[in-house]
């Protein structure tokens, strides 16, 4: 039998662990890792560049979208762009997206903090085919878990990122053999509600007013507060003033 043909796409630590185990387990899954595409994110802290690692292993680095080769699958692991029709199509099995969030709960970006702000009760990871929509393809693979209490957006992160390598490990035969039974969001939403959003809108979520009620002040600060990233803040006069948790 053939081997499979596997470009993948990804970014930040959680790309680089599951980049780095897919190339591990080449010989074993019977396929070939033959292109990557990426983009250095210098936010994050730790050893996570896979333009290193691709080259180390031979695997070619595209330069864009737009030279992705024809392959078996295509997997996504918070790659940074959006794929369209044209790119997906280049994929003869499926493109295969691991999102760090449940769906259809939670698509598009910075899922933590809305999941903290909405009060939710559970989280999780998803692996799900790719369309040209957002977080939009038939779930294949989930796990989930409770949100602890009082849980800060920098903890929810990174239990999430340790939940979806688990999942990305522990399905990556299914994916690459075809063993999958794809289940369409559409049918899950009689029993999940859904929520789309972008990333533009956490600009507006970091400015906390004195006015709210304790507990609204302290949810959002527990859902602004990412390292590496602007505080929460709230406005004196003309000055910012930053909330830090102590």
């Amino acid at each position: 039998m053939p081997q499979k043909e596997v470009v993948f796409l990804g970014s930040k630590p959680v790309g680089f662990a599951c980049f780095e185990y897919l190339l591990q387990q080449q010989a074993a899954l019977g396929c070939k890792v033959i292109a990557l595409a990426t983009r250095q994110r210098t936010e994050f802290s730790g050893n996570s560049d896979l333009t290193a690692l691709a080259r180390a292993h031979g695997v070619p680095v595209l330069g864009s979208l737009e030279e992705l080769p024809s392959c078996d699958i295509i997997y996504s692991v918070q790659h940074h762009e959006l794929l369209r029709a044209a790119h997906l199509s280049r994929a003869r099995q499926y493109a295969v997206n691991l999102h760090l969030a449940p769906l259809p709960e939670y698509r598009g970006c910075n899922q933590f903090s809305f999941a903290i702000l909405d009060g939710a009760r559970e989280f999780g990871a998803t692996i799900h085919l790719m369309d040209a929509r957002i977080d939009h393809g038939a779930v294949l693979f989930e796990k989930r878990f409770a949100i602890a209490p009082g849980c800060w957006v920098a903890d929810l992160y990174a239990q999430t990122v340790s939940t979806g390598i688990r999942l990305f490990k522990d399905t990556l035969l299914s994916v690459v053999s075809g063993d999958v039974q794809p289940v369409s969001q559409e049918a899950l939403k009689a029993a999940r509600p859904s929520f789309l959003h972008f990333r533009e809108e956490m600009a507006g979520l970091k400015e906390i007013s004195l006015d709210w009620d304790g507990e609204k002040i302290e949810r959002h600060i527990r859902a602004a507060s990412m390292p590496g990233f602007e505080p929460p803040y709230c406005m004196i006069g003309n000055e910012k003033v930053y909330f830090k948790k102590g």
